[in-house]
């Protein structure tokens, strides 16, 4: 593992986390990032940004900044979207490296492991939930398996030819690549995925797919048709944005 960081970086790794109406959630989620961290030849901080909840969430990322060292809550509202959540993260960031993932840890934060030393030679290295070894712990419903497996094969041919899975939420970038990317980017709501990754493909950066361990949450706020019809809006808009030359 590398252990000199650019001058510019303060530390190895920053960990953004989206949150809206994670209450239940997000505190769990943090503390296992901690615990993975905690004692490891890396420095790393926390961003979480908080997308215009309604609940308690802010109350625990309080309550949280006590106990957990170099953690950062930004809090914006109202609700703008995943997309933009992840934006302001990598905007605030100061780590070599910087990982995506979700509040509900649904990809568990030790498979970081395997994702580290990738960083080296790849600039964005992404988890996915299709390939051969990958390992789904607890599965989603049929339908949403149906409506995904359906959405990636239109990503791909319009899109991200060979890219097995645009949408899984565990995602890290060199420091420098994520700011080329997120610095273009458009999409504030699901299809940022699919958008994040064109324009890491415009821009000739290597990127890795490799398999990760999943499991669904029950608590799961994606709206399966909504989402979905929402994110093929999307996608033709980043294939519009492409043909226009937006993203140069």
């Amino acid at each position: 593992m590398r252990e000199i960081i650019h001058q510019r970086d303060a530390y190895n790794v920053s960990v953004v986390i989206p949150a809206y109406n994670e209450e239940m959630r997000i505190g769990e989620t943090l503390k296992a990032i901690n615990r993975y961290f905690y004692g490891k030849p890396m420095t790393r901080q926390i961003i979480v940004v908080d997308d215009g909840s309604i609940d308690n969430t802010a109350k625990v990322l309080e309550a949280l900044r006590e106990e957990i060292t170099d953690l950062i809550v930004i809090s914006d509202g109202p609700n703008h979207g995943k997309g933009y959540a992840v934006k302001k993260g990598v905007e605030a960031s100061r780590g070599e490296y910087i990982l995506f993932t979700d509040a509900d840890n649904a990809t568990p934060i030790e498979e970081f492991e395997k994702f580290y030393p990738l960083l080296k030679d790849y600039e964005v290295v992404i988890g996915s939930r299709f390939l051969s070894r990958s390992n789904i712990v607890v599965g989603q419903p049929w339908y949403r398996v149906l409506i995904g497996r359906m959405g990636n094969m239109l990503i791909q041919f319009l899109l991200l030819e060979g890219v097995k899975d645009t949408q899984c939420g565990f995602k890290a970038f060199q420091h420098g690549a994520a700011r080329e990317i997120f610095s273009r980017m458009r999409i504030n709501g699901f299809g940022f995925d699919i958008e994040i990754l064109s324009i890491a493909r415009l821009l000739n950066f290597a990127v890795k797919e490799i398999p990760v361990s999943w499991h669904n949450s029950r608590e799961s706020r994606v709206r399966p048709v909504k989402d979905a019809l929402r994110t093929f809006k999307e996608l033709i808009c980043i294939k519009l944005n492409l043909w226009g030359g937006r993203y140069s």
